[in-house]
């Protein structure tokens, strides 16, 4: 880099590349190219260079086997770093000058944020379960409320980013890196949490400031499983460059490895995508619909789920330019397509386990981490629930609830779930939303709320995919917490509706000709797996537990990746802890537990970072305390400890 730091890579290419050039393809992430992602490396990059591409992994700055220190999330010197690689990239030998970038969550992130500088040899981009705005749609925050990911997830990323460059890459000086990283990167975390509003620290890194900044062709993919699923619409509307969108049933994973599938030759289309753009060649891959999504069926709740069945339907645009509307209007109970202006207010409170089924915000469909049976949040929830429908229903899009609302408190959220139920009872979640009411006029300037007094505000649910089978009803489940996805209100919250002036609006859609004309997605195809060997096997265990005294509500995630040895004798594995905890009566009891524990080793050497952090609401803050241990051969080199009380802010 200019600075003089070097950053670490691993290149795949064609036996002949250095006689017949060809484009780069970059993959640019902090997890490790050295161990936690070869797996994934050896079924994409070796697939890429069989099929004339070089495959591109690169460390990024201060993460695996680069030097210098990780400091956060899209910073300038992850864009400005990712620039320089892009140009350095062009001018090898064995690279036609052409270049595209790709990635999935964090590589999907950078690749539209590097996108948006136009660095002249990046020609295209495929950004999977990505997002395009860090405050609307990201780990940090939801509908303005306070998401526990914020947490679990930067807490887990603690120890990853404390972790050494293995000495067998970066020879003797492996240890001074590894201490300039404990010594430099302080507690993310502490810092995410004392943004609660869109400012700066979100706009940073958000394309949705300057939609028409990225100008080359870019392929949107995601899942309606995954936590990204809305960016995809957004930037199907506003992009002005070459577009194209694939949803289909997945979580957060590729769709080539993902359940519930179908699971699809995700790789052989992402080569029709760069033959068409780094090569030239006419794969046909323009002439389709820009958007095209996997229609789901009904499906039984569980837990985990190998296949959701449904079709694949098609858009030539987004919005569609036929799309409609239906309104469902609220009764004691009951949602009905007629409106009576004289129905009385509803009076809408839950417990503080409202939402207890929900399963995890960002599923990957390894562990039980689907949503669960919707009818177990009866008595948490205000449910209403329409006819037995006489005939199937389809949406696509995002449904809302415009709610007519009053608080008796000054901070209030509402959470919305709308379920397909069984004539059983059993009810699967479709989609759902929640939405901070101090945020009814800004996400920049909320304000807490006057008791009594009515707002009208939209409760934006996620977009999806669906068809509701005759037979079966529709049902929206109104809370006023949703533990443990987002963090309670400080204090008990009872709202009050009226339903005279209140609606759902479903995205209704009739199927069209063109989904019948759609070419058929392939079968997966995969390089090779890789030679590591199972030194120890994974495991998890999720339980969900209730104190019969308190009430207290606990769920509970022990995950184990087992120990693998790769071929050049790196031994690595990682544990990870996280608890989450409330009483139903009182807000303030909510805390969240992450620990995790991450070892490498090589013959007798081995080094064990331990992290551990906690957050506890408080009435005017939430605090946070957290800890790191990192020992080498079982003798500690280096101790953090940190403690933050962060103020809230309208949350």
């Amino acid at each position: 880099m200019p600075d003089g730091v070097h950053l670490a890579a691993r290149i795949w290419l064609p036996d002949d590349a250095d006689r017949n050039p060809v484009p780069a393809l970059l993959n640019y992430k902090p997890y490790r190219k050295r161990d936690f992602t070869t797996a994934a490396d050896a079924l994409s990059q070796t697939y890429l260079a069989g099929h004339g591409y070089a495959g591109v992994r690169v460390d990024m700055r201060g993460s695996g086997d680069s030097e210098g220190v990780l400091r956060g999330e899209y910073l300038d010197h992850e864009l400005d770093d990712a620039v320089e690689v892009i140009a350095w990239l062009a001018r090898q030998p064995w690279c036609s000058g052409q270049v595209g970038m790709y990635g999935l969550s964090w590589s999907g992130f950078n690749s539209l944020q590097v996108a948006a500088r136009r660095p002249p040899a990046l020609k295209a981009i495929i950004s999977a379960c990505s997002s395009d705005d860090r405050y609307a749609d990201d780990v940090h925050m939801m509908g303005g409320c306070l998401l526990t990911d914020k947490l679990t997830w930067g807490a887990s990323m603690l120890a990853r980013y404390m972790s050494p460059p293995d000495p067998a890459v970066v020879g003797d000086k492996w240890r001074d890196m590894w201490l300039e990283r404990l010594r430099n990167n302080g507690l993310w975390v502490a810092e995410w949490h004392e943004h609660q509003r869109r400012d700066g620290f979100y706009k940073h890194g958000s394309i949705s400031e300057d939609y028409s900044a990225i100008e080359c062709p870019t392929y949107l993919v995601g899942g309606w499983l995954d936590a990204y699923s809305n960016t995809i619409f957004r930037m199907a509307e506003r992009l002005r460059c070459p577009r194209k969108a694939l949803i289909g049933p997945w979580p957060h994973k590729y769709p080539y490895r993902a359940k519930p599938g179908p699971q699809i030759g995700f790789l052989q289309e992402a080569i029709r995508w760069w033959d068409h753009w780094l090569k030239g060649r006419d794969t046909g891959i323009m002439e389709e619909p820009m958007l095209r999504v996997w229609m789901r069926d009904a499906e039984r709740p569980r837990r985990r789920l190998d296949k959701w069945r449904g079709r694949w339907v098609a858009e030539t645009k987004w919005p569609a330019a036929d799309s409609a509307s239906s309104q469902w209007f609220f009764r004691p109970g009951r949602l009905t397509t007629e409106n009576d202006p004289l129905e009385p207010e509803i009076e809408i409170s839950s417990p503080q386990t409202a939402g207890h089924t929900m399963g995890a915000w960002c599923p990957h469909g390894i562990d039980p981490d689907l949503p669960g049976d919707q009818r177990y949040e009866l008595g948490h929830v205000t449910a209403f629930d329409s006819d037995v429908l006489g005939e199937p229903v389809e949406i696509l899009g995002a449904s809302i609830a415009r709610l007519d609302i009053a608080s008796d408190s000054r901070n209030a959220l509402v959470a919305g779930v709308l379920s397909e139920v069984f004539p059983d009872g059993s009810a699967t979640l479709i989609t759902y939303g929640v939405f901070n009411l101090t945020h009814h006029d800004s996400d920049e300037a909320p304000k807490e709320l006057e008791p009594g007094k009515h707002y009208s505000v939209d409760l934006r649910l996620n977009e999806i995919a669906h068809r509701f089978a005759a037979g079966n009803r529709i049902r929206l489940a109104i809370s006023t917490s949703f533990w443990p996805t987002v963090w309670p209100s400080p204090t008990p919250v009872v709202l009050r509706l009226r339903p005279n002036t209140s609606h759902l609006s479903l995205p209704v859609r009739d199927p069209k000709p063109c989904d019948e004309d759609l070419t058929p997605l392939p079968a997966p195809e995969v390089g090779p797996p890789s030679t590591a060997e199972v030194v120890s096997k994974p495991s998890s265990d999720w339980t969900v537990t209730r104190e019969l005294e308190s009430g207290r509500l606990v769920h509970r995630r022990v995950t184990d990746s087992g120990l693998t040895r790769l071929d050049h004798g790196w031994e690595f594995g990682k544990k990870l802890k996280l608890e989450y905890s409330v009483v139903p009566d009182d807000p303030l009891s909510a805390q969240v537990l992450v620990r995790q524990i991450i070892t490498f080793g090589r013959g007798d050497w081995s080094v064990r970072i331990e992290s551990t952090a906690t957050m506890k609401a408080e009435r005017n803050s939430f605090r946070l305390h957290a800890a790191l241990d990192c020992f080498e051969s079982d003798q500690r080199v280096h101790t953090d400890n940190w403690d933050h009380a962060v103020p809230r802010d309208c949350v």
